[in-house]
């Protein structure tokens, strides 16, 4: 057996997030059907994580183990094939072979996340950004979201109910960016909680309407209450953008 990492991008509108589900759609179940349609065995692949339902990705990384012989998986057509198999709405850039200790989660280092608000009415961005119209103080949402990087409990922004070990997280860097009519959150750590992202956003965009001032940011990070924080920005905007190892 070796092992091989797999690099790509979805769509994430259509499926009920990366994880495997009994009774939904998920990214990961369709790839693991491509890969096993095209080797003729079920193989099971593992993904850098689990973005939640309607989260997209702009890169992602996965692995998987197979028998199969080595030329066979990095001959160029077999990429090629596998993309006539996936659905339009996921695409395989790249596979390649790694080290079998080598875990396309566990080793992953880095994380990092996008999300994109437009400012003004676009009917080409229903589905890749949020639509926010009102007047938003960018100043004060890129002075809450600097002092993310003083904290490592981010329990007030974890889902309800995870089956989180911890909820401690390395924030790496935070900001926000004026791209014509468009705001994009970049946001980078050493992992992530489930819903986290969004939930920073939410409370970022109360930060920017007014609704909450930097200084009760900070608070509601130090309270460990979710009930504190904001509601969840949604999906539709959030894009997984880079995994480093």
């Amino acid at each position: 057996m070796a092992r091989y990492f797999i690099e790509l991008t979805y769509n994430g509108a259509g499926y009920n997030g990366w994880q495997r589900q009994p009774d939904a759609p998920s990214v990961q179940e369709t790839l693991e059907k491509g890969v096993s349609t095209l080797l003729g065995a079920p193989h099971e692949i593992v993904g850098a994580g689990r973005t939640d339902t309607g989260v997209h990705a702009a890169f992602a990384v996965a692995h998987f183990d197979t028998g199969a012989e080595a030329a066979k998986i990095l001959d160029r057509q077999f990429v090629y094939h596998l993309n006539c198999i996936l659905p339009k709405d996921i695409a395989v850039k790249k596979i390649y072979a790694v080290p079998d200790g080598r875990h396309a989660r566990f080793d992953a280092r880095r994380r990092e996340y996008k999300y994109y608000i437009t400012t003004v009415k676009d009917p080409f961005s229903t589905n890749t950004a949020w639509q926010i119209t009102q007047p938003l103080d960018v100043d004060a949402m890129q002075t809450a979201a600097v002092s993310l990087m003083r904290y490592e409990d981010f329990t007030s922004f974890a889902k309800l109910h995870a089956d989180n070990k911890t909820n401690r997280c390395t924030i790496f860097g935070a900001n926000w960016q004026e791209e014509g009519d468009r705001l994009v959150f970049t946001i980078a750590a050493d992992r992530f909680l489930r819903g986290m992202v969004r939930a920073i956003v939410g409370t970022l965009v109360d930060v920017g309407r007014g609704k909450i001032t930097p200084a009760q940011f900070c608070s509601i990070i130090e309270s460990k209450a979710r009930a504190e924080a904001s509601a969840q920005a949604p999906a539709h905007g959030l894009f997984l953008t880079d995994v480093q190892y």
